[in-house]
């Protein structure tokens, strides 16, 4: 089967970047009490539901797995880039990180307590979504919590640079209540929303709002 375009391009981004997006996020974590808040109510979830297996989808370097592992969740992380996943490897060596896509989850079904998308589905065309969160909805158990962050917005963002760098990445910003109705077709029903305004980052204003979406895995899709 060939490959979507989408994802090659990517992945291929992501491995080029991979240092130089490390030092753009940074500890960016410490200057967002939001962001933590989201992070810390979803380890509370989890937990407090029993615990079990959490997989950060779209992880990156690790630096969120590495937040939840401290909040005291089981977390492996999962990325689409082999650069990140090798970044993420040599900066959290005790944690687990796996290559793969989260159109094709490597898990079993109904077996995760959680699941993170963290920035992560912002490089999804609209129409891939229900296919992602159909598959968000396989490997969460029931009653299994799933937080979402993305940018607010109605049009896509196209990159082709990053600090001299060629890239080939599409950012897409997304309204949080069309989010939420797909969840929902999905069988994930969503019962907490945040959404902040764009803060410094970087030495510069975030383009965007931001949204975070807290759902759980109700039963069997309609």
């Amino acid at each position: 089967m060939i490959e979507p375009a989408f994802l090659t391009d990517t992945r291929t981004s992501y491995d080029t970047i991979v240092d130089l997006y490390v030092e753009y996020v940074g500890d960016e974590l410490a200057a967002r009490p939001l962001d933590r808040a989201m992070l810390a109510a979803f380890a509370e979830l989890v937990r407090s539901g029993g615990g079990g297996p959490v997989l950060d989808v779209g992880c990156g370097p690790g630096r969120i797995s590495r937040h939840l592992r401290d909040l005291g969740l089981d977390v492996a992380g999962l990325d689409l880039s082999p650069q990140m996943v090798a970044r993420a490897r040599r900066d959290h060596p005790d944690l687990r990180f796996t290559e793969g896509s989260m159109l094709e989850l490597p898990t079993a079904d109904g077996t995760l307590a959680g699941l993170v998308a963290w920035y992560s589905v912002i490089h999804l065309p609209d129409d891939r979504l229900p296919e992602a969160f159909a598959e968000f909805h396989r490997v969460l158990a029931p009653g299994g919590h799933l937080l979402l962050a993305f940018q607010v917005g109605d049009e896509p963002v196209h990159r082709t640079d990053a600090s001299g760098l060629p890239v080939s990445l599409t950012f897409h910003r997304r309204r949080p209540e069309a989010v939420a109705e797909l969840l929902r077709a999905a069988g994930l029903a969503v019962h907490a929303e945040l959404r902040r305004e764009p803060e410094p980052h970087a030495g510069r204003l975030e383009p965007t709002p931001q949204a975070y979406l807290l759902a759980r895995r109700v039963g069997d899709r309609p």
